[in-house]
């Protein structure tokens, strides 16, 4: 018996899903990217949420430990806090 195959390869780009991508760093603690709802044509896309992820790094014995969560903010300064 063969595992059952897909019925289409074809990769494409969700365009009813694009965020436009900024980054605000210390470059020393983290990060925090925003990232802005936008429409096809590049527009910003008000019936969706600006969703913000922080990032940082945690020191291990066995190396740096990449963490990363979604913060619950509505603008950049509570996202900050």
């Amino acid at each position: 018996m063969t595992a059952a195959q897909p019925s289409s390869t074809e990769i494409s780009i969700d365009k009813q899903n694009l965020y436009l991508e900024e980054s605000f760093t210390d470059l020393h603690v983290g990060s925090i990217r925003r990232l802005t709802p936008v429409k096809s044509d590049g527009s910003v896309d008000r019936t969706r949420k600006t969703v913000f992820v922080g990032q940082t790094n945690i020191v291990t014995p066995g190396g740096p430990l990449p963490i990363q969560s979604v913060i619950k903010a509505k603008h950049l300064q509570q996202a900050l806090k």
